[in-house]
């Protein structure tokens, strides 16, 4: 649902600050807490919140430990998404807390250089346009709903799913994406698959995968 602080598909930037982070994916319709207290993301949140209010959050590959070819960190998945600032608050330790609301995702064309410390990069939004509109009104959740129960059920995970109750369709399914621990490359799986119905598919089908993972392990354990 559109507001006065949703963007619309011109309004978004052709650069963002990037914010890479393994296991930590945000999707269109999820949301990021974050604890930011490194200087050069410092610098980054209080660049961000004086423009656009945007973070572009990607994660490093696998081989992030092997520094990028011209030296400024990991080298990067080629997909991410955009979050907006929604929430802030600063601590007497000099740390930002902050939340992100996944906005659009966006391929990075290139990185370009930015003088202080964090990584900036041009980025293209046309995969994703979708993410801006209201999609599938009629998208059914029942299925994934029942598996994430029993995946957070057989790996004892806490979840207010009364919390949940409230949710569109779409925000529960990227809210779920968003949250549950899965691999880096299961999360990166969610943020690159385009459709939301395949991204249902997907989200239900590693659920399933885990929660017989987990059974598997007990009864060898046993």
């Amino acid at each position: 649902m559109r507001n006065r602080f949703t963007f619309s598909f011109s309004e978004l930037p052709s650069s963002l600050p990037i914010f890479p982070l393994s296991g930590a994916v945000l999707l269109p319709n999820g949301q990021l807490p974050l604890n930011i207290f490194e200087d050069r993301y410092l610098s980054m949140i209080n660049d961000a919140l004086s423009n656009s209010r945007l973070v572009g959050m990607v994660q490093p590959k696998n081989d992030a430990d092997k520094t990028h070819d011209e030296g400024n960190g990991p080298e990067l998945y080629a997909t991410g998404c955009a979050g907006r600032i929604v929430s802030f608050s600063e601590t007497r330790d000099d740390r930002y807390l902050i939340i992100l609301a996944g906005v659009c995702r966006f391929d990075i064309k290139e990185e370009i250089e930015c003088a202080k410390g964090y990584r900036r990069a041009e980025v293209v939004w046309d995969r994703f346009s979708d993410d801006l509109g209201d999609g599938d009104t009629d998208l059914d959740a029942s299925d994934l709903i029942e598996s994430a129960r029993k995946y957070t059920e057989q790996r004892k995970l806490s979840v207010d799913w009364s919390a949940l109750d409230h949710l569109e369709p779409r925000e529960l399914v990227d809210t779920l994406a968003c949250s549950l621990p899965f691999s880096p490359q299961d999360k990166q799986g969610l943020v690159e698959t385009v459709v939301i119905g395949d991204r249902v598919q997907l989200l239900t089908a590693l659920c399933e995968f885990g929660a017989v993972e987990v059974n598997e392990g007990s009864s060898v354990a046993h």
